[in-house]
């Protein structure tokens, strides 16, 4: 495999960006996402990464807490997953547990905020990136429901959204490549592990400093490199899976077809198989 100018982010996610002289790269990114200036207070534990072979090395978990306490999850996932909307929702309630101490008042649980960044074809919709808030809209009346002034003062929050998990979802492979503002600039990276030299948004010149292939020492690129064909090989096969499902399908679909008595003209047209096979799956029908 080729390798780009610049490293992929979910690499210097395990490798590079949990150095704190490199929290720059990290802000710059959340900042843009988040629409504030976000600084990042320190890393906390990080025990759900995959470092190894033999675990989801494709998963990337940075567990981080910004100077207004808040948690923020970013995870980077390569490998589909049907279920992954469940596992944000159940990391983003495990921090919500583990951060709060026993005897202390509900007021004092931790925002979260999670932040996907996903690189398989994940879910139905026409956006690249969502948001995901939970508000309370009136049954009958339809309208929001807002926290009081004594709760705004005693909880420190604007609005009820502000308590609640919020989650991003960046679905990588959707973005066109068309990068309109800041933040699609980091998609834009994301996807192309490409930092164009007029890209302004915040953290992107330092990533385009610090991420850099061609100042990694021989052993670092050689991991990198046979990380990246541990990528392809996954995504081959995953990609023959998924053939190999919608094939046996098909012949399914075939075979009934022909027990029905429709015509190969009609097969074909529902089916785009090949005469050779139709002719080949007849016999066999004939034989059994």
């Amino acid at each position: 495999m080729e390798t780009k100018k610049h490293i992929r982010f979910d690499w210097a996610a395990k490798k590079i960006l949990r150095s704190k002289a490199n929290f720059g790269i990290l802000e710059g990114f959340l900042s843009e996402l988040l629409c504030e200036d976000i600084t990042i207070k320190s890393l906390l534990s990080e025990e759900s990464n995959k470092e190894t072979e033999d675990d989801k090395s494709n998963r990337v978990d940075l567990l981080i807490e910004n100077s207004k306490g808040e948690i923020i999850i970013v995870e980077i996932q390569n490998s589909r997953e049907l279920d992954y909307l469940f596992r944000v929702l159940f990391g983003a309630s495990k921090v919500i547990t583990e951060y709060i101490q026993e005897g202390m008042p509900y007021s004092y649980v931790k925002k979260v905020i999670t932040v996907s960044i996903i690189y398989f074809n994940f879910g139905q919709g026409k956006d690249y990136l969502y948001k995901g808030q939970t508000i309370f809209e009136g049954i009958n009346e339809h309208d929001i429901f807002q926290l009081s002034d004594e709760q705004k003062a005693l909880f420190t929050k604007k609005s009820v959204e502000d308590i609640f998990p919020e989650h991003y979802l960046i679905r990588v492979n959707s973005f066109n490549n068309n990068a309109k503002n800041s933040i699609d600039e980091w998609i834009y990276f994301f996807k192309n592990s490409e930092i164009k030299d007029e890209f302004k948004a915040k953290g992107l010149a330092e990533a385009r400093e610090k991420l850099k292939t061609v100042d990694m020492d021989k052993q670092a690129l050689s991991d990198y490199k046979n990380y990246l064909d541990k990528l392809s090989s996954d995504a081959s096969i995953s990609q023959t899976l998924h053939f190999e499902i919608e094939y046996k399908k098909t012949i399914e679909i075939v075979k009934k077809g022909i027990i029905a008595g429709f015509s190969d003209e009609i097969i074909k047209t529902m089916t785009d198989i090949s005469d050779n096979e139709i002719d080949n799956l007849r016999n066999d029908l004939k034989n059994k």
